[in-house]
């Protein structure tokens, strides 16, 4: 059976951690004990992540900047021996970052799905793919990887078309990364709603993911009761979730 993971010195990457969800995590896995790696993809380090590394590092814990481009694969492979050579073995991955176009059915383009399905479904199972094969290497070491996923899969309706269906192929990758991974990797859903208030709530939920041993193959709705009130139209347009958060 393999070991649990216990927050103190193990480290958690948080990819596109400047994102006001991104930070939302790291702040709380910080909180845990967590070392941080704060993943960015653009050329220089965005003024927010700066500020974020210093919160993170005032909680107690080790942090550190790293970049990579989601869009290229032989920078994704990169990516996982970057934060090693900084703070060690990634124990968590919370692949967060999203690439996020608007289109609909009769705006749809093979390009623009292609883009969507680049970050949002080949990075994330790619870095698990590698996650795994290093916790390998370690006898009795075990890994989680968290996806984001998005409540509009529980409560379907057709804008955003190519990222929708993107966060639909990651879902079915969580359940079947689950399986293929097992026990090295533990593969956990956290499906939110686009609801600020929600905030706290969903980085809980990825914390709670992290920490439970007995949780693989799952995806954790977080929204409010959004999936529970069906919306022809994105959920950004509706009037907000049944249950606000406390």
């Amino acid at each position: 059976m393999p070991t649990r993971i216990t927050a103190d010195h193990a480290v958690a990457l948080v990819t596109d951690a400047a994102s006001t969800l991104g930070r939302a995590i790291a702040l709380a896995l910080a909180r845990q004990g967590w070392q941080l790696a704060l993943h960015y993809q653009e050329d220089s380090v965005p003024p927010a992540l700066v500020v974020l590394l210093q919160e993170c590092q005032a909680l107690g814990v080790k942090a550190a900047t790293v970049r990579c481009r989601l869009s290229d694969d032989k920078d994704v492979s990169s990516l996982l021996p970057a934060v090693a050579t900084v703070l060690g073995e990634v124990r968590c991955l919370v692949n967060n970052a999203s690439h996020v176009e608007h289109d609909t059915a009769a705006a749809f383009s093979p390009a623009g799905l292609a883009r969507h399905m680049q970050t949002n479904l080949a990075a994330p199972l790619q870095l698990a793919q590698e996650l795994h094969a290093l916790t390998c290497k370690t006898p009795g070491a075990q890994a989680v990887v968290i996806n984001l996923l998005d409540q509009k899969l529980f409560n379907p309706q057709p804008d955003y078309l190519s990222y929708t269906l993107s966060k639909a192929a990651l879902h079915s990758a969580t359940t079947l990364l689950a399986q293929a991974l097992a026990p090295q990797l533990r593969v956990v859903g956290i499906a939110p709603a686009a609801d600020p208030a929600a905030l706290a709530d969903i980085a809980a939920a990825v914390c709670f993911a992290a920490a439970s041993s007995a949780i693989t193959g799952s995806t954790l709705l977080v929204d409010g009761g959004q999936h529970l009130h069906p919306h022809p139209r994105d959920q950004s347009t509706a009037s907000g979730p049944l249950f606000q958060p406390h």
